[in-house]
């Protein structure tokens, strides 16, 4: 029969629940949340909210889809965060009752940690070519930024993280000023490939070690195109393609460099992608060429596991089931939580 993980993630604004039979993947529903387009980003209270009305119906089809019953279940795996703090308390709550009803144990997952362990998932007849240890992983999505050393499915070492914004923030804000819809990223990834990345230079951090920032870029892309504004009312317009182009290969730059350095230092050459950013294709076709250039092995996981999604809360689940790594009954979300902060 094996052993069957419930995952939920309610981290930000989607709810998701999966289910998992040990590595293989046997349903993932995922239900998004529309209100926020309006707004140009997340609004926590309405979240939460849709968070409620969705956890119920969403667990119920990922159960019926993976043609599993309650009573099967051996475990229910759950963000704890970092997140949402009213998003988180839905998930987490919801779990409680759960496992509480059944009788059965529940198991804490950190939202990052999670994006990439699911490089350890098996879907449908997808071939295993989940990476050996010790790897290298760049995180890149909306809220987080991370050069992480993997050494097992429990240890990992982060290099490096922001300092400020995050790489997918970079991206979303930067759009908004190109006239772009929210969530900008995929937008500018979109006109990119029509446009000049060598066409307008923007600023670059200098930071020592491995830590990143995207303030300094996201100032120098809001003055650069308030002063060509003043010249032209009509730049952007002309340019679009030639900005978003020129705006992800400054970001992909700042990534590239600290992954290059990281693994060079460490001697790894078995590198990873994870997080939402990870579905972007100027990133992607980068990190193809290094590695054909440097002799690294790379492994990035498929669009649909790259955003938030409950699969992957579901096996690390799974791989905490197994060390026994269970959460107690009175243990509550943090909106802020470090791998070291849950032992791993």
């Amino acid at each position: 029969m094996g052993t069957i993980i419930l995952g939920i993630e309610s981290s930000c604004d989607d709810t998701s629940a999966a289910v998992v039979r040990d590595r293989t993947l046997l349903s993932n529903v995922i239900a998004g949340q529309e209100v926020h387009e309006k707004y140009g980003g997340v609004v926590p209270e309405l979240a939460s909210r849709a968070h409620q009305q969705h956890i119920v119906p969403v667990v119920d089809t990922a159960l019926e889809a993976a043609g599993v019953g309650r009573d099967q279940v051996d475990a229910v795996a759950f963000t704890r965060g970092p997140g949402l703090l009213g998003s988180l308390l839905v998930g987490s709550s919801f779990a409680k009752g759960f496992t509480a009803a059944l009788g059965i144990p529940m198991i804490e997952v950190n939202h990052l940690q999670a994006h990439i362990m699911v490089h350890f998932l098996l879907a449908g007849d997808a071939v295993d070519l989940s990476p050996p240890f010790p790897f290298l992983c760049l995180l890149v999505s909306g809220g987080h930024t991370q050069l992480v050393r993997v050494e097992s499915h429990h240890e990992m070492k982060i290099l490096g993280r922001t300092i400020d914004d995050a790489a997918g923030e970079a991206f979303d804000k930067c759009a908004k000023l190109l006239g772009l819809p929210y969530p900008g990223g995929p937008h500018v990834d979109r006109l990119a490939s029509e446009g000049d990345p060598g066409k307008f230079s923007f600023s670059r951090p200098r930071l020592e070690g491995f830590d990143y920032s995207f303030s300094g870029l996201k100032t120098s892309f809001l003055y650069f195109l308030r002063d060509r504004l003043k010249e032209d009312q009509h730049f952007i317009d002309k340019y679009r393609h030639d900005l978003a182009a020129s705006l992800q290969a400054t970001i992909v730059k700042i990534l590239m460099d600290k992954l290059k350095r990281a693994s060079k230092e460490t001697g790894i050459r078995h590198v990873a992608l994870a997080g939402g950013v990870s579905a972007n294709s100027g990133l992607r076709q980068e990190l193809l060429r290094v590695s054909e250039n440097r002799g690294w092995k790379i492994y990035i996981p498929p669009m649909r596991f790259t955003t938030d999604n409950a699969a992957m809360i579901a096996i690390t689940g799974y791989y905490r089931y197994l060390a026994g790594q269970f959460a107690p009954e009175d243990i509550v979300p943090l909106a802020r939580i470090y791998f070291s902060e849950e032992g791993s």
